[in-house]
């Protein structure tokens, strides 16, 4: 077994032994490597001015470049990858086409946030995303700036594109990837004291350790378990990494259904999730900044059991099946009998989430999902609902807010076969919604029968027509 957490650090081969692997990768930058171009401005993954790029192979082996918040990232998780700060740009003493541009577009005034846009540009000019400016837009959504404002960033973004393809071709990823695969592939237990942190490479890995730690945290994009560390300031002592096992990194597709594993990211996901239904991609757009994306996991989201985790209600909606595994046995069970009350699952100690297989649309099924915020990007959702309706008028309806857990509406799926109108009344018997800082109770109703609403209106008469046929 091997006991060094092993990477690269802009070119770099790093190999720690004895570091604390729950430690921040931000704090770890600035205190242990003096790399203080990496700023904290939040510690829970916000604003954007910690980002650093991770780079690794992916399932179809293409180096693959990921924007993430170093504050909320534990230095466990590097593990095989290369990590890049903004330091790590320059080339031949010169500053990088990102840089320059900024500097040229007059896109930083303070300058504290900027090391993060630059990365973030990076990441987005690496993965040959497009330039114009929706895209770009997407790509800052995640970076916060109280001087400049956006335009020259931007605008920067836009100039960067020729001269970054010209001064970093392909020789860059040649080396790049010839570094990450030079780096161990074998499993790594890492101790600091009375810390574990186990970084194994296959699910059976991940399961033994599992039942000998069945009190471990169950560690995938950390971006929830990473305030944990910044705000509650936890000692997380067994941890079991999943960012390295091969089978939770499957996407498999069949003519029915979408499976996607465990430790797969949004990001990876993205675009078989999309295919469904563009709602549900818009859903996901919306449900972080690109660094949450590129982290954060739709298993993660479900284990994490918040009763406004935005992915269950389209997952509700559509009957989507999770497959769980503890040591070598495996089983499955439908995401609506996944959860038994306020952040608490049916999982037994040492189970886990192998997977989520997710149902296509039939033909001749009506399908919408909404997320109701207070802002249109990066915010917590008020009221998040899916709706579905298949080719006979079945309906299965999916809510978060609603509840203290994430709930389908068996009520209402019922009396929607009577019409929106009794269906829409019939929310008021499914749920009783609290009053918060987000929403009113009130509203949390009215909002879900609207939604509702929208959804029948939407169909439109023909449509009614032939699920009535």
């Amino acid at each position: 077994m091997r006991r060094t957490l092993d990477f690269t650090l802009n070119g770099e081969r790093v190999s720690l032994d004895g570091e604390d692997p729950t430690r921040t990768v931000l704090s770890w930058l600035r205190e242990a490597r003096a790399l203080t171009g990496t700023k904290e401005g939040c510690a829970e993954g916000d604003c954007g001015a910690c980002t650093v790029v991770l780079a690794e192979h992916d399932r179809a082996g293409r180096l693959r470049h990921a924007p993430v918040n170093a504050c909320i990232l534990c230095l466990g998780a590097l593990d095989g990858r290369e990590l890049i700060t903004v330091e790590g740009l320059k080339h031949a003493g010169a500053l990088h086409p990102v840089q320059q541009a900024m500097a040229e577009c007059h896109g930083s005034q303070c300058g504290f946030c900027t090391p993060g846009f630059v990365m973030a540009l990076y990441a987005h000019h690496k993965e040959g995303q497009p330039l114009e400016r929706g895209a770009l837009c997407d790509a800052i959504a995640g970076n916060l700036c109280r001087c400049t404002g956006y335009r020259p960033i931007l605008e920067a973004g836009e100039r960067a594109g020729a001269a970054l393809e010209a001064q970093h071709g392909l020789g860059e990823d040649e080396a790049r990837s010839r570094r990450l695969l030079a780096l161990p592939g074998t499993p790594a237990l890492l101790e600091a004291g009375a810390r574990r942190f186990f970084v194994p490479a296959t699910a059976a890995e991940l399961g033994t350790f599992l039942a000998e730690h069945p009190k471990a945290t169950i560690l995938a994009g950390g971006t929830d378990v990473g305030l944990w560390l910044t705000k509650q300031h936890r000692d997380l002592e067994a941890v079991a990494y999943t960012g390295r096992v091969s089978e939770l990194k499957n996407l498999v597709e069949t003519e029915k259904t979408v499976e996607i594993g465990a430790a797969l990211t949004y990001a990876e996901a993205f675009p078989a999730l999309a295919a469904i239904h563009p709602d549900i991609g818009e859903l996901l757009r919306r449900l972080g900044a690109v660094q949450v994306r590129s982290s954060g996991t739709l298993a993660g989201n479900i284990a994490n059991a918040s009763p406004i985790g935005d992915s269950m209600p389209v997952l509700l909606a559509l009957d989507a099946v999770l497959v769980l595994q503890q040591r070598e046995s495996v089983r499955e069970l439908k995401i609506s009998a996944f959860y038994t009350g306020y952040r608490k699952t049916v999982l037994r100690p040492g189970e886990f989430i192998r997977a989520v297989r997710i149902p296509k649309l039939q033909p001749g099924a009506r399908f919408a999902a909404y997320k109701l915020t207070k802002r249109f990007d990066q915010d917590i959702s008020a009221v998040c609902a899916a709706f579905h309706v298949d080719a006979s008028g079945k309906a299965r309806f999916g809510f978060g807010g609603m509840a203290a857990t994430p709930a389908r509406a068996p009520s209402a799926e019922k009396a929607y076969e009577q019409g929106v109108d009794a269906a829409c009344a019939a929310l008021a018997v499914d749920f009783a919604p609290l009053s918060d800082h987000r929403a009113s109770a009130w509203y949390r109703l009215a909002a879900a029968q609207n939604l509702l609403r929208k959804f029948h209106a939407r169909l439109g008469p023909r449509a009614l027509l032939e699920l009535e046929a």
